[in-house]
C-alpha cells in the first residue's frame, strides 16, 4: 500500500535539518544587521559630507578677527592689512585687524591658540613663532601641534652688512678679521630673540667666530649705529636696510637666501660666498588653531592664493623687498617645522636664553 510505504525520517537527519535551518536563520539575521550597519555608515558619511559642504558654503557668515603680534605700521602689520583688505572683498565679510604686540609676538599667539577653532580668529604667524618654540621658557603651546599653517603671505631675506667704515668687502674678509680680533667686532640686532639676533648667532656657529651681540629696541636704532660705525656688522632685513645699502651708507656682503635679490644683483648669496645652506628669511602667513575644519582651511588658502596672483599685490610685495608666498597648507607646515628645528638648534648650541 502506498500509505504503508511511508517511514519516519532518520533522527540524525532531522537534527541536521533543524540545525541547518537555525544556522540559516542566524546567518540571515547577521546579514540583516550587517546591511543595517552599512546603511547607517553610508548615511553618516552622506550627512557629514552634506554638513561639510554647508559649512564650506556658509563660511564666513560673520566678521573675521586677524590678530597681529606687532604694532601698527610695521612690516608685519602692513602686509597683513594689504592681504586682509582683499580678503574682505573675496569673502564678503569684514576682516578686523587686532594688534597685540609683546613678547616677540607671543601675546597674540597665546590669545589665538585659545580661540574657537572655527576660522573666525586668525593669527599672523611669523619666524618669531619658530624661534619662540625654543627661546621662551613659559610658553603654553606647541606651534607645530596647536596650529595649522594655512598659507604663506611672503618672505624677505636678511642681508649680512657691515659699516662702510670697516675695511672688508667680502664675507671671507669679515671672518678673517673677526678671527684676528676675537670678541672685538660687534653685531646689531632688533632685540634678544629676534631674527637678526639668531642670524648673528647662526653666523658665529657656521664661521667659528666670536662676535659681541648688541641688542636694540627696533630696526631703526640698530641700523643707525651700524651706519655710524658704533657697531660693525649685522643681519638686516632687506625691507628696512635696502635704501642704506643702495646709497653706500652700509655695505652688503651677502644675501641669506638661495637666490640673489633683484634689488642687489651684484651681492652674492651666503652659499656663493662659501657658506651653503645658510638661509635667514623673515616670513609670515595665516595660522589657525588646530581643529579648524579642513574646508575652512582650504577656503582661506584658496582665497589668499588667488589674491597673491594679482599683479598689483605682487608688485607691492616685491616693492617691500619681499617674495610672494602662496602654496599649500602642507608646504607652509613643512617650512614652519623646518624653521622650528633650525632655530632650536642655534638656541641650544649657543645657550641663548630669554632676556
Amino acid at each position: 500500500m502506498i500509505g504503508s510505504s511511508f517511514q519516519e525520517p532518520d533522527g540524525e537527519l532531522v537534527a541536521h535539518q533543524r540545525h541547518t535551518g537555525t544556522e540559516q536563520s542566524v546567518q540571515g539575521e547577521n546579514m540583516t544587521v550587517l546591511f543595517k550597519r552599512v546603511a547607517l555608515a553610508a548615511m553618516s558619511i552622506t550627512m557629514l559630507s552634506a554638513a561639510s559642504a554647508v559649512h564650506a558654503d556658509s563660511y564666513p557668515s560673520k566678521p573675521i578677527t586677524f590678530v597681529v603680534g606687532y604694532p601698527p605700521g610695521g612690516a608685519s602689520d602692513v602686509i597683513t592689512r594689504l592681504i586682509a583688505g582683499h580678503m574682505q572683498t573675496a569673502l564678503k565679510q569684514p576682516v578686523i585687524i587686532k594688534n597685540q604686540p609683546g613678547v616677540n609676538g607671543n601675546i597674540a599667539t597665546e590669545e589665538v591658540v585659545k580661540a574657537p577653532a572655527d576660522g573666525y580668529t586668525l593669527l599672523l604667524g611669523t619666524i618669531a613663532n619658530a624661534i619662540n618654540a625654543s627661546l621662551l621658557k613659559n610658553i603654553h603651546h606647541d606651534v607645530n601641534k596647536d596650529f595649522i599653517p594655512v598659507v604663506q603671505f611672503m618672505s624677505s631675506p636678511s642681508v649680512l652688512v657691515v659699516t662702510s667704515k670697516l675695511p672688508v668687502k667680502t664675507v671671507d674678509e669679515l671672518v678673517a678679521l673677526a678671527k684676528q680680533k676675537p670678541g672685538a667686532l660687534s653685531y646689531a640686532s632688533t632685540g634678544s630673540g629676534s631674527s637678526p639676533h639668531l642670524a648673528g648667532e647662526l653666523f658665529k656657529l657656521r664661521t667659528g667666530t666670536d662676535l659681541l651681540h648688541v641688542p636694540y629696541k627696533g630696526a631703526a636704532p640698530a641700523l643707525t649705529d651700524v651706519i655710524a660705525g658704533h657697531v660693525q656688522t649685522g643681519f638686516k632685513t632687506a625691507l628696512s636696510a635696502l635704501p642704506s645699502m643702495q646709497d653706500g651708507s652700509i655695505r652688503p656682503l651677502a644675501v641669506a637666501d638661495k637666490q640673489r635679490m633683484p634689488d642687489l644683483p651684484d651681492v652674492p648669496t651666503m652659499a656663493e660666498a662659501g657658506y651653503p645652506d645658510f638661509e635667514v628669511l623673515s616670513w609670515n602667513g595665516i595660522f589657525v588653531p588646530a581643529g579648524t575644519p579642513p574646508e575652512v582651511v582650504q577656503r582661506l588658502n584658496a582665497t589668499v592664493n588667488e589674491i597673491l596672483k594679482d599683479p598689483e599685490i605682487d608688485k607691492r610685495i616685491r616693492g617691500m623687498a619681499g617674495r610672494p608666498g602662496g602654496g599649500t597648507p602642507e608646504e607652509f607646515r613643512a617650512l614652519v617645522q623646518s624653521e622650528t628645528e633650525k632655530w632650536g638648534e642655534v638656541i641650544r648650541k649657543n645657550n641663548i636664553t630669554q632676556q
